[in-house]
């Protein structure tokens, strides 16, 4: 593990899981959740606070996908869905470029003609994550290249797990939310009005949410009234989707800024499905910040 620390800011980082963060706490306080989803087989059952979303974001439907005429199977890599799911960065060891007391960087490198599995993903492409500590946040820079031959079809994001609270409340602004069919991918995009919504800060209580929601501005803020702080996430224009899990039983609620809607890959008719196609030597970055508002009263 790798721990940054600045003031009273504290992180933890897991390359050799994925890339994922151990935890995030700020003035001891957990801002964020460890959370083990047996689901997610190459997580070894750990608990893991956040984690990368590449070379897509969510679900590719039945793992199935074609790119310029040529079919691609996927492994199913999500224990109770038969979809492809988030990629495979999660599924990596990543390696250290450097780290200080107040950054890592961590690089992965995956190459199916240099022995990777081409069942987790068919390009060759490297990923850079660098992870900046602020004494009131965190920044996520992602990164993304295509290092094969040929054009390549890519998402990304990041998955935090938030620390829920009875009070807590949710507000960003987007132009419609994907509805999910029984599968869990997308076949209708709602416009972006209403009592159900989060136009408004509104408590997350009892909502149980599983969607995508397009045209996000790029912002969005929870608030934790009883605990005294507000925590905002602002996202590079990269980042034009966001995907809110909520479910009352969970002690997290994860509210993900990523690129593209679910299973974008396999619905080329939608213009702004935030897939990103990029040419040998191409690639896409941005930056997902989060910071800590203390509240006064």
């Amino acid at each position: 593990m790798i721990e940054l620390k600045l003031g009273e800011a504290h992180l933890g980082l897991l390359p050799a899981l994925g890339g994922s963060l151990a935890f995030w706490r700020l003035r001891g306080r957990d801002l964020l959740v460890p959370t083990a989803d047996p689901n997610l087989v190459a997580q070894k059952n750990t608990p893991v606070a956040g984690y990368p979303l590449l070379p897509f974001s969510n679900r590719i439907g039945d793992g199935t996908f074609s790119f310029e005429g040529i079919p691609y199977q996927l492994a199913h890599n999500f224990v109770s869905e038969p979809h492809a799911i988030h990629g495979n960065g999660w599924e990596r060891n990543w390696e250290v470029a450097q780290h200080d007391a107040e950054r890592a960087i961590l690089y992965l490198d995956h190459d199916p003609a240099k022995g990777d599995d081409a069942a987790q993903w068919p390009f060759a492409y490297r990923a850079v994550l660098s992870f900046v500590l602020h004494r009131e946040g965190l920044d996520v820079e992602i990164l993304l290249a295509n290092r094969d031959t040929r054009a390549q079809p890519v998402g990304m994001g990041f998955h935090p797990f938030f620390a829920r609270s009875d009070d807590m409340t949710l507000q960003f602004g987007a132009r419609g939310m994907w509805q999910n069919g029984p599968d869990m991918l997308p076949t209708t995009l709602q416009p972006y009005e209403g009592t159900e919504f989060f136009d408004k800060a509104k408590l997350v209580g009892a909502t149980r949410l599983d969607n995508c929601f397009a045209g996000w501005d790029g912002k969005a803020r929870l608030g934790y009234p009883s605990a005294g702080y507000d925590l905002t996430i602002e996202a590079d224009a990269a980042f034009s989707h966001l995907v809110v899990f909520t479910a009352p039983e969970k002690p997290f609620v994860a509210v993900e800024a990523v690129t593209n809607m679910n299973n974008a890959i396999n619905h080329p008719e939608i213009l702004e499905n935030g897939l990103h196609v990029l040419a040998p030597g191409e690639r896409i970055s941005g930056v997902i910040r989060y910071r800590i508002t203390e509240q006064r009263g």
